[in-house]
């Protein structure tokens, strides 16, 4: 792993189902929120809402971009609404902070979720000090992952060089557009996507370098092989 690793001086996360188990029932909570703010958008009952929002998540890399072409939504007003959830589901993490923050360079989180809401997980994880700073969907003017501009924007805002870069991430087609600029590439397989085949060397693997289910023992592992005994 030192091989792997040893170029690596910024080391980028997502949020959601990455930086927490994908168990927490915190997710499902935005997404029923955000079926709920269809009915009342479109006034449709709530299967229609759910097709109309897999539908623009689909074509659309998330459902917010899809409602603003389409709708006129203001993203301000509908990320208050579905983001007006329960956090305290999910469960400090401090041992994961401490991880993260012995990491050697710049830590970031890159998210399709907005500052305020991941300021609100971070600090129930107890990772309030970990990170350097967050590119959320307003910094990537509403073109998320994964569009390959999120990826260069969020490059070029911090200074970043993919090459020397490694991003974490649940969602498997995620990671593709960041093994294309260079990213080392992290899957966490913990039920929240189906993610590319496991089965023979199908082209479906080529853009992931790591599959974990645990990111702290993945850290702990990464960190015995960086740091000098």
């Amino acid at each position: 792993m030192q091989a792997a690793l040893s170029h690596i001086d910024t080391w980028i996360f997502d949020l959601d189902n990455t930086l927490y188990p994908a168990n927490s029932a915190l997710f499902p909570q935005i997404d029923a929120r955000m079926g709920l703010y269809i009915q009342r958008l479109l006034n449709v009952d709530p299967i229609e809402a759910h097709r109309i929002q897999k539908q623009l998540y689909h074509s659309h890399g998330m459902t917010l971009p899809g409602l603003m072409a389409l709708h006129n939504v203001d993203p301000h007003d509908f990320l208050a609404n579905v983001h007006d959830v329960d956090i305290d589901v999910l469960r400090p993490h401090p041992e994961l902070g401490h991880l993260i923050s012995r990491l050697p360079g710049r830590k970031f989180i890159f998210t399709n979720a907005d500052a305020p809401y991941a300021q609100r997980v971070l600090a129930r994880l107890g990772l309030t000090d970990v990170f350097d700073a967050m590119h959320d969907i307003h910094a990537l003017d509403y073109v998320p992952k994964p569009q390959a501009p999120a990826y260069t924007s969020m490059c070029a805002a911090h200074g970043i060089n993919p090459q020397r870069a490694m991003f974490v991430e649940d969602m498997a087609r995620n990671l593709a557009p960041a093994k294309a600029i260079g990213m080392t590439t992290v899957w966490i397989e913990n039920g929240a996507d189906q993610g590319p085949k496991l089965q023979g060397s199908g082209e479906a693997r080529d853009h992931i370098d790591f599959i974990i289910t645990d990111l702290a023992a993945f850290l702990a592992e990464a960190l015995a092989a960086l740091e000098p005994a």
